[in-house]
C-alpha cells in the first residue's frame, strides 16, 4: 500500500450495483485457473483458513509500526471485521470502537509462490465493491487489493526491494482506482518511492463506490523486456516496463513469488496525503464494507524464450535513443503526474493533469556525438482562459538550468493534440533528461504523449 500525494479526481460515473456472482465466472480462454475463492458460505462465518491467513493489531511481530504506512486502525479476526455475508461476498468491515479507534480486517493468502510460469504471464484478478461511501463520511478510508514479495515474510525490512503490486486501491471515497509498483529502494529509486510508479482512472461506466467492478493485474513474462499491466474491466490504464526497472528487476522477480492481500485501513499517508490534513475525522462513516465477490490467480504457459515486446522508447546503444519518440508514460521516475488513455493519434497512454513543479525523469537518453538542438513535445491542454506555463528540458538534474523551454496555453481541450518545437543548447552524450513543468498558477496547464530531440 502506498504514501502518495494527491492527484487528480475524476467525476464520478452513473450506474446500478451489481450482485456478487453466484461462482466463480469460466476461466478465461488461453489461460489455466491456479487458485482461486468465490467466498462462498454461510453468513457471519470466517473466510477458509486453508486459504487465508489473518493479520492482527498495529504491526508484524518486529515490523514497523502502524504497518509502515502511518494506519491507525486495529487489524482483528472478529467477523465484525471479516466475514463471508452468505450472498458470495467476502465482507471487510472498518468499524468506530466506543473510545473513538477503528478496527478493521486484513488477510493474506497462505500461499505465496504465485508467479508466472517461465516464459509465460501471471493474472491476478478480483471483483471488488469498494466501500459505498462518498463525501466526508468517506474520510481515511483506503481499501486495497495487492501482492507482496514472499521475502517479507518474516523480515519485514526488506520493502520495497522485494516488491509490491497494488492491483486496486483507493481512499477517500473518491470515484477513482489507483495501480501502483513499489520496487527498489526508499526513498527514491526507480520505483520514486515512496509513492512508487502509479497511475490512476475513474471506474468505467458505473462509480467504484456502490457498484462491483473488476481489478486486473498481469506479469507478463513472455515477451522482452517484461511487462507489467494494470487493467479494471478489462481497460488498460498502466504499464511499468523492465527496463524502466533496470538492475532492481531482479530482485522483485527472482524469488519464489507472491502472496495476495486484502484490506480496508483507516487513515494513514495516502489517504492523508490526498485530504491535505489527517483521516479519519469525526464525519468518518463507520461500518461500510468492502465487498469482494472473488479473488482468482490464472497462468498463461509460454515459449522458454521471449518475444520481443515492442519498445515504448526508441533505444540506442543500451540507452533511449534521443532521436527516437520516447513515449511519456516510459519515465523512470515522476512526481505529481496522471497517466491516462489518450485518443491522440497511435492511441496508447499520456501524461495527464500537469500542473507547477510536476516532473518526470528518463534515464541514460543517448545523444550521440552530433549535438542535438531542437526539442519536441506533443501536448494538448484544456486550462482556462489566463491559465499557461512551461515545459522545461533540464540535465541530470532537476536543479540545474533548463537547456530549453517552449510556454503552452489552452490548446482547445485535454485531448486536442499538436507539437510544438524549441530550440536548446547543444547536447552530446548520456544523460539523465528531466521535464519539469512550471507555472506561475497551481493549476493544471498540460498533458503529455511524447517527446524526441533533433540536430
Amino acid at each position: 500500500m502506498i504514501i502518495a500525494a494527491a492527484t487528480a479526481v475524476f467525476a464520478a460515473g452513473v450506474g446500478v450495483a451489481l450482485r456478487a456472482n453466484a461462482a466463480l465466472p469460466a476461466t478465461p480462454t488461453g489461460w489455466s485457473l491456479a487458485w482461486s475463492d468465490d467466498f462462498n458460505g454461510s453468513a457471519n462465518t470466517l473466510p477458509s483458513s486453508a486459504n487465508w491467513i489473518f493479520d492482527t493489531g498495529y504491526s508484524y511481530p518486529g515490523g514497523p509500526a502502524n504497518w509502515g504506512t502511518g494506519e491507525i486502525q486495529q487489524y482483528t479476526n472478529s467477523t465484525q471485521n471479516v466475514s463471508l455475508d452468505g450472498a458470495g461476498n467476502l465482507r471487510i468491515t472498518p468499524i468506530r470502537t466506543s473510545s473513538g479507534g477503528w478496527t478493521s480486517a486484513r488477510i493474506e493468502t497462505v500461499r505465496s509462490n504465485f508467479k508466472p510460469p517461465a516464459g509465460g504471464v501471471l493474472r491476478i484478478e478480483g471483483r471488488i465493491q469498494m466501500p459505498n461511501v462518498t463525501g466526508a463520511a468517506a474520510a481515511g478510508y483506503w481499501p486495497a487489493f495487492w501482492a507482496l514479495g514472499s521475502p517479507y515474510r518474516g523480515n519485514y525490512q526488506n520493502w520495497p526491494g522485494v516488491g509490491e503490486f497494488d492491483v486496486m486501491e483507493n481512499v477517500n471515497g473518491l470515484n477513482q482506482v489507483w495501480g501502483v509498483l513499489h520496487c527498489g529502494v526508499n526513498p527514491g529509486g526507480p520505483c520514486n518511492e515512496t509513492n512508487g510508479l502509479g497511475a490512476s482512472r475513474a471506474c468505467p461506466n458505473s462509480a467504484c463506490q456502490g457498484n462491483f467492478h473488476t481489478y486486473r493485474f498481469e506479469w507478463d513474462a513472455s515477451v522482452s523486456p517484461q511487462m507489467l499491466r494494470w487493467y479494471v474491466d478489462g481497460v488498460q490504464f498502466h504499464s511499468v516496463s523492465q527496463t524502466q526497472i533496470g538492475s532492481y528487476w531482479s530482485q522483485m522477480t527472482d524469488h519464489s513469488g507472491y502472496f495476495l492481500l486484502l484490506n480496508v485501513a483507516m487513515g494513514g499517508g495516502f489517504p492523508n496525503g490526498v485530504a491535505g490534513s489527517a483521516t479519519p475525522t469525526g464525519a468518518t462513516a463507520s461500518g461500510v464494507p468492502m465487498l469482494v465477490d472473488y479473488v482468482a490467480v490464472y497462468t498463461r504457459a509460454g515459449s522458454t524464450t521471449p518475444t520481443s515486446a515492442a519498445p515504448t522508447t526508441g533505444s540506442s546503444g543500451g540507452g533511449t535513443g534521443a532521436y527516437a519518440t520516447i513515449q511519456a508514460e516510459a519515465f523512470n521516475a515522476q512526481s505529481g503526474v496522471v497517466v491516462e488513455t489518450t485518443t491522440d493519434t497511435g492511441g496508447g497512454q499520456n501524461l495527464g493533469y500537469l500542473a507547477n513543479g510536476d516532473w518526470v525523469r528518463y534515464d541514460n537518453v543517448d545523444f550521440g556525438a552530433t549535438p542535438a538542438r531542437q526539442f519536441s513535445a506533443r501536448v494538448a491542454s484544456g486550462a482556462a482562459g489566463g491559465i499557461s506555463g512551461l515545459v522545461e528540458v533540464r540535465l541530470d538534474s532537476l536543479s540545474n538550468a533548463p537547456i530549453g523551454s517552449f510556454a503552452i496555453a489552452n490548446t482547445g481541450g485535454w485531448q486536442s493534440w499538436r507539437t510544438v518545437p524549441a530550440n536548446i543548447a547543444a547536447t552530446t552524450g548520456r544523460h539523465t533528461v528531466f521535464l519539469r513543468f512550471a507555472s506561475g498558477q497551481p493549476a493544471d496547464f498540460v498533458n503529455l504523449n511524447w517527446f524526441t530531440f533533433g540536430h
